[in-house]
């Protein structure tokens, strides 16, 4: 006999399946739907992740990836240093701005500060080379006792007479404040004391009193009184100085002249080449203070 009467063999392929896995005619779908079906089943598929779960979106990930934090020690370390750094930056910028004193200053008043700064600038380079120079000739000096005694000597009458105990006599200016309006008070006449002294004043006198370091002013019952001593008007001012730096410094703006003549008051500086000082003041003796020499 032939093979062709094997099961399966030259029959269509639905009728060459077992009858257990044969559909049944109502079964099968037709063509649409099972596209339909297909593309069903791909979509589920793809909203599952890898491991079987749902597929996280795109804001799901970042998320999860910043949440719970992965911190380390060192980055702790970093986060608390810049945080005191920032704190303490901000600190001084508000500190600097709510305490700074020239913040709400005028424009005078900026001119004249810095007037004054240069002027204390120029003294002190002066200074430093005078100091220079001494130091050199007690180095070079043959004597150099002598030429310390000597210096000693010239600082003495320095000292005396920035305590006015002794009188002096140079090139500076006089100053004359007439006022009827009673605007030269005590405070007009300390702010031009200030102000001579910030301009490099060395020796100055009021009407007769010399002013010193300790010198105070007091309103007396329509003058002043400069040390006890009552004067009246007109206030004069004998001044030894550099007469190029004393005179600008009255006449800056917002300075005292203009402060005093915006009251109706009258101001006369003139400069001159030989002004005296001999107004004497006597040496108070320190009741507790003793040199350390002694």
């Amino acid at each position: 006999m032939s093979d062709d009467s094997t099961p399966g063999q030259g029959l269509p392929p639905e009728r060459g399946l077992p009858p257990e896995r044969r559909l049944p005619p109502e079964r099968e779908l037709p063509p649409e739907r099972q596209e339909t079906a297909d593309a069903q089943g791909r979509e589920t598929a793809g909203a599952q992740g890898e491991d079987g779960g749902p597929r996280l979106t795109g804001r799901q990930r970042l998320a999860k990836a910043v949440w719970p934090p992965r911190v380390t020690r060192a980055q702790l370390i970093v986060a608390l240093l810049l945080f005191v750094l920032g704190l303490g930056l901000a600190i001084q910028v508000r500190s600097t701005s709510e305490n700074s004193a020239l913040r709400g200053a005028r424009r005078e008043d900026l001119v004249r500060i810095l007037d004054e700064l240069d002027d204390r600038t120029k003294r002190l380079e002066d200074e430093k080379r005078q100091l220079e120079g001494q130091r050199t000739q007690l180095e070079t000096s043959s004597d150099q006792a002598e030429e310390a005694r000597k210096q000693t000597r010239q600082k003495a009458a320095q000292l005396g007479v920035l305590a006015g105990t002794v009188a002096a006599e140079g090139p500076g200016i006089r100053m004359t404040i007439k006022d009827r309006a009673g605007a030269a008070d005590s405070d007009a006449l300390l702010d031009a004391v200030q102000e001579l002294r910030a301009a490099g004043a060395e020796a100055m006198e009021v009407n007769g009193v010399r002013v010193v370091a300790s010198t105070h002013f007091t309103d007396s019952g329509g003058g002043v009184s400069v040390d006890g001593h009552r004067i009246e008007q007109p206030y004069r001012f004998e001044v030894i100085g550099k007469p190029a730096d004393l005179e600008p410094a009255l006449n800056i703006p917002g300075g005292v002249v203009q402060t005093l003549k915006n009251k109706q008051a009258t101001v006369d500086v003139t400069r001159s080449g030989k002004i005296t000082v001999d107004a004497l003041r006597q040496a108070k003796r320190p009741d507790y203070a003793r040199s350390s020499s002694q």
